[in-house]
């Protein structure tokens, strides 16, 4: 592929190694070929790198594949994940899984990215729904603001949520915030 052809998260390999460009910059100096400053991220092991293009090189594209997955269970370090469609156990390290961990419940379904046949990230529906099974004490003040207090979900995750929320309640979380949204009704 063209170097003029990329673009922000598109997906490279670059010295035998998969990369994510997360920023893409052009510049045309006064005289002279047209310079493409790109920030990479490295698929496998987060760590970031600058490196400066001249128009009319070739950069290779990674071929990364989408699968859809079912969240099995935990086992150790590792979230163990089921293809959908053959049944094959994938297994991803708690490092790949970062933050997303907060928001993992078994058997949601996920988009997991593979290079290769090896898992180099996952994708969580934007909004889950899980369990309160602790919450602290709001304190009651004469106040205009809304009052809030600390729960805990099914996942072990912590947030903010407001004061007439109970154990037992199921919540709509925004997993890219990490933020409360809704309390939902029982069925």
């Amino acid at each position: 592929m063209e170097i003029e052809e990329v673009r922000k998260n598109t997906k490279l390999m670059y010295q035998g190694k998969p990369w994510n460009v997360d920023n893409a910059e052009f510049v045309k100096p006064g005289k002279g070929r047209a310079i493409y400053r790109l920030r990479l991220k490295n698929l496998l092991d987060s760590s970031t790198l600058d490196i400066t293009f001249h128009s009319g090189e070739k950069v290779d594209e990674a071929s990364i594949s989408n699968q859809e997955m079912q969240y099995l269970y935990k086992e150790g370090d590792h979230y163990v994940f089921m293809n959908t469609s053959n049944f094959d156990q994938t297994f991803v390290t708690e490092t790949q899984m970062g933050d997303k961990i907060n928001f993992l419940k078994e058997g949601v379904l996920v988009n997991v990215q593979l290079l290769e046949d090896r898992p180099i990230d996952i994708s969580i529906p934007v909004f889950v729904e899980l369990e309160v099974v602790e919450t602290g004490t709001a304190i009651k003040t004469a106040t205009v603001t809304a009052q809030n207090k600390s729960a805990k979900l099914e996942t072990g995750y912590s947030l903010d949520v407001p004061a007439f929320i109970k154990e037992g309640d199921m919540l709509k979380i925004d997993t890219r915030t990490g933020a409360y949204v809704e309390r939902l009704t029982k069925k």
